[in-house]
């Protein structure tokens, strides 16, 4: 019995833990792509992105992954 409240309890703490790492890189994400609109807003990302222009979608996917890159370091547990 006791075995299995401590894996009922290293359940719950990773599932909190990815709870925390869901919202963390949902917030993230939606602070980083209003800081780089509002750092060039005289390009309109989105419309290059949905045109086809190639070079913005890789400059959108390479702020996501590294900000993803940061919320996971952070959110590690030792």
């Amino acid at each position: 019995m006791e075995v299995a409240l401590d894996l009922l309890k290293a359940y719950a703490i990773t599932f909190g833990w990815a709870m925390v790492g869901c919202l963390s890189m949902g917030l993230g994400i939606v602070m980083t792509l209003k800081m780089v609109h509002w750092c060039t807003h005289e390009v309109d990302e989105w419309k290059l992105i949905k045109e086809g222009n190639m070079p913005m979608g890789l400059i959108m996917a390479s702020l996501i992954l590294a900000l993803g890159i940061v919320v996971a370091s952070v959110t590690r547990i030792n």
